[in-house]
């Protein structure tokens, strides 16, 4: 068992490490010396220049873009899912279980097979190449709403609320004054989830946005790949310094910013995904 969790460690792990030592060798580089190899300083600046160079510094509109759909679309979920996962979970209501049903539904549904009816939806309503393309569609995250329906209902004493309801609190004062403050890892790892999720969202922007200047960076690494000699023979002008270390640098400043995410909120995840375990 040892020996196989190890053969696969090292067959995951050994992409990662190539991609991390690819920007410090020259495309010439990477083909002749060790796969696994360091090279340079020099060569990883040069490769960090042709990379900026790239169509006026498009990289950095691309994350900008990453980072602003991600964020709004990030505000939009937590004031969506975490009230519906609260009452989903502490109310009766008739439709209460066909509602849930529905959510658990098209969690499993796949994003791609949702898209076609949602283009034609923000298409009738004028909205297909602007920001709300990508963000309103992301603003119901059914994951995020389950989540928070799961600890709502394992982990909030109903008697604490009928307390509050005592005390002459009224519904909003008890969902933000008792309800949120409970919930905090709770809504940091629906945070995190759907922030991964809609910073990693390729097949949405690429249907709904058409300027290059729109796109996010999942698209845009798209747009550099083409670029890339090595992957299109056809690339040429000022995209022949664009080649394999420049892309393997663009990949990894594109996942450094949930990585960084990631590291530092380690704690907070931890504690939601530990929320709701048991039952006090």
């Amino acid at each position: 068992m040892w020996l196989l969790l190890a053969i696969m460690l090292v067959f995951f792990v050994i992409p990662v490490v190539w991609l991390l030592l690819a920007p410090t060798k020259s495309d010439g580089e990477l083909i002749r010396n060790a796969p696994l190899s360091l090279g340079s300083w020099d060569d990883l600046a040069t490769s960090f220049s042709n990379l900026m160079k790239f169509q006026g510094g498009a990289i950095l509109v691309w994350l900008k873009n990453s980072a602003v759909y991600s964020l709004v679309a990030l505000v939009l979920t937590l004031i969506a899912s975490i009230p519906a996962g609260y009452g989903l979970a502490m109310t009766s209501f008739r439709g209460r279980k066909t509602l849930l049903v529905t959510t658990m539904i098209v969690m499993l549904t796949p994003g791609a097979a949702l898209v076609l009816p949602i283009f034609l939806e923000l298409n009738a309503m004028g909205l297909v190449g602007s920001m709300w393309s990508v963000t309103l569609p992301f603003a119901f995250y059914p994951f995020g709403v389950y989540l928070t329906y799961i600890y709502f209902a394992t982990s909030l004493p109903r008697n604490l609320l009928a307390a509050a309801r005592i005390d002459g609190c009224n519904e909003w004062q008890i969902f933000s004054r008792i309800a949120l403050p409970l919930a905090k890892p709770v809504i940091a790892l629906v945070g995190f989830f759907s922030f991964v999720g809609n910073w990693n969202n390729y097949f949405l922007p690429l249907v709904m946005l058409a300027k290059d200047e729109d796109y996010p960076i999942q698209i845009g690494l798209q747009q550099l790949l083409t670029a890339t000699p090595a992957f299109n023979p056809t690339a040429g002008g000022a995209q022949l310094d664009i080649g394999r270390p420049e892309l393997a640098l663009a990949i990894i400043i594109g996942v450094l910013p949930v990585l960084l995410i990631f590291l530092f909120s380690q704690r907070s995840l931890v504690s939601g995904l530990l929320a709701g375990s048991t039952k006090e």
